[in-house]
């Protein structure tokens, strides 16, 4: 594999140069910001997964930039990789601490969500408009059903949903921005970038606050 060859897969970019997705690039400092919010607000705490999925959202940020400015596949790996871990920690999170599995039960969702990933994939990626985001579209499905497992828990499910509904919509503008190309030369894919970057910064917010909670009556 020639880890070096150009890759054009944005609308914005029109040359293999450094500079040639200057939006696409630069809106990726709102993982940044996501970032320096969240080790803000959990200043104080002793929350074990908390600060190693905020440290993955930087690095989302970083790697995402290093994609839209270098735009080779080396860099693709690095924007991809900290997507996927920022995702396997908080569903192991979620199955340890939300739904109150054990640590082999919560560890045993991972390969288990890869799994399904892959073999939907193929469905998924017919899909009408979703089909470039196939490998990202298992995400709001599960997390709509971790809102409906947790539903007696109503602000920590609405607070899923929101979280999922925000994800939908940012895929939607990483979907779109191929089929918008030919009407809208900036394309979308910065949309991407910054709804991202928020539902990322909520799903760390909804932790701390349901870690931080005190224990409803009858748990």
């Amino acid at each position: 594999m020639d880890w070096t060859r150009a890759i054009d897969a944005y609308c914005e970019r029109t040359d293999p140069g450094f500079w040639a997705e200057p939006v696409n690039a630069v809106t990726n400092a709102a993982f940044l910001v996501a970032a320096l919010v969240m080790a803000y607000r959990l200043r104080g705490t002793e929350l074990s997964v908390a600060r190693p999925l905020v440290a993955l959202l930087a690095l989302i940020g970083i790697g995402s930039f290093l994609f839209h400015t270098y735009a080779q596949p080396w860099a693709a790996m690095l924007d991809v990789l900290p997507i996927m871990l920022f995702a396997l920690t908080y569903l192991y999170a979620a199955t340890r601490y939300y739904l109150g599995l054990s640590v082999l039960a919560s560890a045993a969702t991972l390969p288990a969500f890869l799994g399904v990933t892959a073999l939907t994939m193929p469905l998924l990626s017919q899909l009408p408009l979703y089909g470039p985001s196939a490998s990202y579209l298992t995400l709001p499905l599960v997390i709509f059903l971790y809102a409906w497992l947790l539903r007696a828990d109503a602000a920590l499910s609405r607070g899923l949903a929101l979280g999922a509904g925000l994800l939908l919509v940012s895929l939607t503008f990483r979907s779109l921005d191929a089929p918008l190309c030919d009407s809208l030369a900036l394309g979308t894919h910065f949309g991407w970038h910054v709804l991202n970057a928020l539902m990322l910064g909520w799903m760390i917010e909804l932790y701390r606050r349901h870690a931080l909670a005190p224990p409803r009556p009858g748990r």
